[in-house]
């Protein structure tokens, strides 16, 4: 008798019974069975996302030498980390202290004393390895061998942006390849009316708001994200800029209302709730999408009918998408793909610059004798007169202070990667599962690297360069490094001169005596009380 034969003739019976039971068991009786089976397996994968896989994690990172804080049920250090925060936010710097990382980052300051630089806290059920050496920080960021990708972004996190920063492999790659056109330096050049007329603009607000004596105080931290706001707003949109102000203001409630969504990160579901966070969150979103929907379908339509402009971002991507794309769809972004890089645009394109002209202006405060070197070049160079790019480009003391601004405060404090396979790095085997973190303020501020004076301003240090103000060709990196490195960079650079020229140009400052000098953290680095400013027009 053949086998399968058999096999079938000694199951038959038990089959059968089966199916009597299903047949004469209740509907009712079957959901529940079936809800049972369900709840069975989530519990199952919740203890060994919260639990199994934490435990393992941390055993073989421990095997290997690496020291760490304890792990903490679903939380990991989130909760400790928000506290330390709390404290470190009650207590503001002595002024003229650059030495900024215990009050911004009190945490990992905090682990790196106990347990060395190689070490490792908990984001939640995932351990965060700090790796200060510049040298293996070059490896992750080259990524050679696609290993080392960024951090998934939850939910939350896609609301705010989710655009070329945040993809990976192919699509990664169409997108910088369709972007780049945009971000050329001839492209760029163009835009330089824009960033002067956005910076008079705001000059001569200043100056309507002079005494008599011509002197007045004012927080130049608002102004500088209405300043850069306004930039990316018309070089963005172009005449389309008034509703490019509105989605602005939207990207910076929803930046803080995300703020807030993560302390609530590592409660499974919590997204789904209809809590007031969360309807506000996801209704900006809806507007932001369809005010940028609106006008991207506009120049398309422009485009298509031969009426286009490639004066403005959107115009140029659009633009470089059509020829991408070259009738077929599949090789270009869609319009949703283009709706998250310009909302990318906005938060990238104001946050960074914003964040490094409150820096430097504070810091030239602090050091009047390099805001005097600052400004016998500009007017050397300008006079009174308009800069430009050409000339903007040669600034030597200019680039070495906002360089030194960026080392001292980088806008961006830390960069996160993780390991998709088991990798080795440095002599460590890191399994699947692990955060590498990219600590660039403790890199910047390591006297290992930067000298005895690594917290001081210094901006002589750049003197000759960026590859030769360190030992390591890695250790500066404000705006990323390798393939990933910030396509904005330049537009980021070249806005923040003209505004600091201009200002140095009509006026000196100093220090309000009601300024606190209180560094933190909310996604990019912000004055924690304003940045007030004494102004005295020249």
């Amino acid at each position: 008798m053949p086998l399968p034969f058999l096999c079938f003739s000694s199951t038959a019976p038990m089959v059968t019974s089966v199916l009597l039971i299903l047949r004469e068991t209740s509907p009712w009786a079957l959901v529940g069975a079936a809800a049972s089976v369900a709840l069975l397996w989530l519990v199952a994968w919740t203890l060994e996302w919260a639990w199994w896989t934490p435990r393992r994690l941390d055993r073989a990172l421990r095997a290997q030498g690496l020291k760490g804080t304890k792990y903490r049920l679903l939380t990991g250090d989130v909760r400790e980390n928000a506290r330390l925060n709390r404290e470190a936010r009650t207590k503001p710097l002595a002024l003229g202290s650059h030495d900024i990382i215990p009050r911004v980052l009190p945490m990992l300051h905090n682990v790196v004393k106990e347990y060395g630089t190689n070490s490792f806290t908990w984001f939640g059920p995932v351990p965060r390895v700090i790796i200060p050496d510049p040298e293996l920080v070059r490896e992750v960021l080259s990524n050679k061998f696609g290993h080392f990708g960024k951090p998934r972004f939850s939910r939350l996190g896609k609301l705010l942006a989710n655009g070329l920063a945040n993809h990976e492999g192919e699509k990664w790659a169409k997108h910088r390849r369709i972007l780049n056109p945009a971000f050329h330096h001839e492209k760029i050049k163009r835009m330089l009316p824009v960033f002067a007329t956005c910076c008079t603009d705001m000059i001569n607000r200043w100056e309507n708001s002079m005494s008599s004596e011509g002197s007045s105080e004012i927080d130049v931290w608002p102004e500088f994200q209405n300043l850069t706001g306004d930039v990316i707003s018309r070089t963005a949109f172009g005449s389309n800029y008034q509703e490019g102000r509105n989605i602005f203001q939207l990207q910076g409630e929803q930046a803080e209302r995300l703020i807030q969504s993560f302390q609530t990160i590592f409660i499974p579901g919590y997204w789904f709730l209809p809590t007031k966070n969360n309807r506000r969150m996801k209704e900006i979103d809806r507007e932001i999408c369809k005010v940028l929907h609106g006008i991207i379908r506009k120049r398309e339509r422009a485009f298509i009918d031969g009426e286009g402009s490639n004066d403005d971002l959107l115009g140029l991507l659009v633009e470089s998408n059509m020829r991408e794309s070259n009738g077929n769809a599949k090789l270009g972004m869609s319009t949703k793909d283009i709706i998250e890089e310009c909302k990318l645009f906005y938060f990238a394109g104001m946050e960074t610059t914003s964040v490094l002209l409150t820096w430097t202006l504070i810091v030239l405060s602090m050091h009047p004798e390099w805001q005097e070197r600052a400004r016998d070049e500009v007017l050397n160079h300008f006079g009174r007169g308009r800069p430009d790019f050409d000339s903007l480009n040669r600034l030597k003391i200019v680039t070495m202070i906002l360089y030194e601004v960026l080392r001292l405060y980088p806008p961006v404090i830390l960069l996160t990667r993780r390991t998709y396979k088991e990798m080795e790095l440095g002599g460590i085997t890191y399994p699947s599962g692990v955060s590498l973190l990219l600590p660039i303020i403790f890199i910047h501020h390591d006297p290992n690297i930067w000298g005895k004076d690594a917290s001081e301003f210094n901006p002589q240090r750049f003197e000759d360069g960026i590859s030769n103000a360190t030992k390591h060709q890695a250790a500066f990196f404000p705006f990323g490094w390798g393939p990933r490195i910030c396509i904005g960079q330049n537009f980021a650079l070249l806005e923040a001169k003209m505004a600091l020229c201009t200002i140095l140009q009509r006026f000196s400052f100093e220090l309000s005596p009601s300024y606190t000098h209180a560094p933190y953290t909310v996604i990019t680095l912000h004055p924690q009380h304003g940045a007030q400013i004494r102004l005295k027009k020249l």
